[in-house]
């Protein structure tokens, strides 16, 4: 075999895009690049992708990557990827199989937002089956069991006919190595598997399925045949998948034939292991992950802690054996729409156009102009802290549901405090309250975990929104905690870089890469004083809000 270079390439897959970047073996990066991905929205609810599409996006960012950093193939000695939760699926000789009611092959894959699956969901939760104990009581329609009991239902087919049903990340590597090995966080976090059951008969495989609960659900078949479609081989992350990149995708991708890739991760997962070593002081220690809670913001956020000990926390998901830091429980919540959200309230408004054309001329972005106009509004208004500004402007965040800790993918949003003014500076306090929302929901999620024997203490943040210094701002100031930013803003790409340094084995383990390639650049402290006491009043309207919501929705139903 040749001589492998010592340059890491870690590949996302997000909702909107497919980006790749390089680094080297102390996580500073070389290069990136970034290609979108189609979506079809063909009813209400529901979204849907191509697998085709997706890796053509791939390795159009891979290319763009090797030419920003100047890189020829033998120079890349690894490769790892990740990618959102979404369900795809091949027949037996791994092309697509339509997952859609447009009856299109192309349209092979349910993101992970899709929301199709509501009352498949619902009918599961209903059998209160025991492995339902292990997704925080409730198993959310954006998991697979739901998505695969309605291809079932309303595609039969498509369900009969399939060969592999595969969650992203796995598809990835299957696509990348022709070996169908899955992935210990895939399975164990949207699947149902049972890492934690070491017995398995197959012997290649951690861990476990329940048989009892596809039966229950009224999937039999699976069980039935083995599980053969829905994985049979489960590995941790970050171990070498088959012999590396085959012939056909290395030319794809322009790499080398036999590139060794690693066992995948979910993409916030990835972000998880690609900041969990940046907080300074203490080493890498079993004890401070558990008082760290890693914060991915995207399209949707995710809050990942980790500790030794499982801890069961009713509308959160969880506990996950091994799922993210090996030999450590994972508890995962999340909020279904973040960056999304402000996106929403930002481009719905009519004076948005103000703000792209301003942003357009200055070369900035119309997050920063509209964070630039929050401090210009509260100086004019004479306020001693910006936050001020939304006194009378409150938001219940719920405009996609609420992924824990209420669990309901039923709630709708609401904006309380409206008034005829449709101006820009009206605009930037809708956008200003709602950034502060999100931020309650991560102190909901905080003091849910804590209530359960966690003591999260501190926040690593990576994502878009970690762009945003009043995003920043408010959610330190909101949970108390102070936010840690890795040296590496990208560190959901480096933590799938990390995946391929270890099945390349530049580093024995996860948790001693973790501890190389990740450092801190900033850290930011919460204000305290006036603005905490601020914010703890607004926190109690955010409770309020959603009390009145549930209020009125039961005078409705009761009319």
């Amino acid at each position: 075999m040749a001589k492998r270079g010592k340059l890491v390439l870690g590949v996302d897959v997000g909702t909107g895009s497919a980006r790749a970047a390089l680094f080297d073996l102390k996580g500073h990066r070389q290069g990136m690049g970034v290609s979108p991905i189609k979506m079809w929205k063909p009813r209400p609810r529901f979204a849907e992708q191509s697998s085709t599409n997706i890796w053509k996006a791939v390795c159009r960012a891979v290319q763009a990557a090797m030419r920003e950093a100047k890189a020829k193939p033998g120079e890349v000695g690894s490769l790892g990827f990740d990618a959102t939760c979404s369900l795809v699926v091949l027949d037996r000789e791994g092309d697509p199989l339509t997952v859609s009611p447009t009856r299109e092959a192309e349209q092979n894959v349910i993101v992970w937002m899709d929301h199709r699956a509501i009352p498949q969901a619902e009918r599961i939760n209903a059998t209160r089956h025991k492995v339902l104990r292990y997704v925080g009581g409730t198993i959310s329609p954006e998991m697979q069991p739901p998505k695969l009991l309605w291809l079932k239902e309303n595609l039969p087919r498509t369900f009969a006919k399939a060969g592999f049903f595969l969650d992203l990340p796995d598809f990835l590597t299957f696509r990348a190595t022709g070996v169908d090995i899955r992935s210990l966080c895939t399975t164990v976090c949207k699947w149902t598997y049972q890492g934690h059951a070491r017995t398995s008969k197959h012997a290649a495989s951690f861990g476990k399925w329940d048989g009892s609960f596809w039966e229950k659900i009224g999937i039999e078949e699976f069980p039935r045949e083995d599980f053969v479609r829905i994985g049979r081989v489960i590995r941790p992350m970050g171990e070498p998948v088959g012999t590396g990149l085959t012939r056909t995708a290395a030319k794809e991708l322009g790499l080398q034939e036999g590139t060794p890739v690693g066992v995948a991760l979910i993409d916030a997962h990835a972000g998880g292991i690609g900041m969990l070593g940046a907080p300074g002081g203490g080493g890498l220690t079993a004890a401070r992950l558990e008082r760290t809670l890693a914060l991915i913001g995207g399209t949707s956020s995710c809050h990942m802690a980790v500790s030794r000990e499982a801890k069961f926390v009713p509308g959160v998901w969880g506990p996950y054996y091994s799922a993210m830091v090996p030999e450590m429980w994972l508890t995962e919540g999340g909020q279904s729409a973040t960056g999304a959200l402000i996106d929403h309230v930002l481009f719905s408004h009519r004076r948005s156009v103000e703000l792209e054309k301003e942003a357009k001329r200055t070369g900035s972005s119309v997050y920063t102009i509209a964070d630039e106009l929050v401090h210009e509004l509260a100086r004019v208004e004479g306020l001693d802290f910006p936050a001020g500004i939304t006194a009378e402007r409150h938001v219940l965040p719920y405009f996609h549901g609420n992924r824990s800790p209420r669990a309901d993918p039923s709630l709708k949003g609401a904006v309380w405090g409206l008034t005829l003014d449709n101006s820009v500076e009206d605009l930037v306090r809708t956008y200003y309250a709602t950034v502060q929302a999100i931020a309650y929901g991560t102190r909901h999620i905080i003091e849910t975990v804590n209530a359960r024997g966690y003591h999260i203490e501190e926040i690593v943040a990576c994502g878009g929104g970690t762009k945003s210094n009043i995003y920043l701002g408010e959610h330190a100031d909101a949970t108390g905690c102070p936010i840690v930013i890795p040296r590496e803003p990208e560190a959901v790409l480096l933590g799938a870089a990390m995946l391929g340094a270890v099945a390349a084995e530049f580093y024995p383990d996860l948790p001693t890469c973790m501890g190389e390639m990740n450092a801190m650049a900033e850290r930011i402290k919460p204000a305290g004083g006036a603005t905490a006491s601020y914010h703890d009043k607004k926190y109690k309207v955010f409770h309020q809000l959603y009390k009145d919501f549930t209020r009125t929705r039961k005078l409705m139903k009761d009319a």
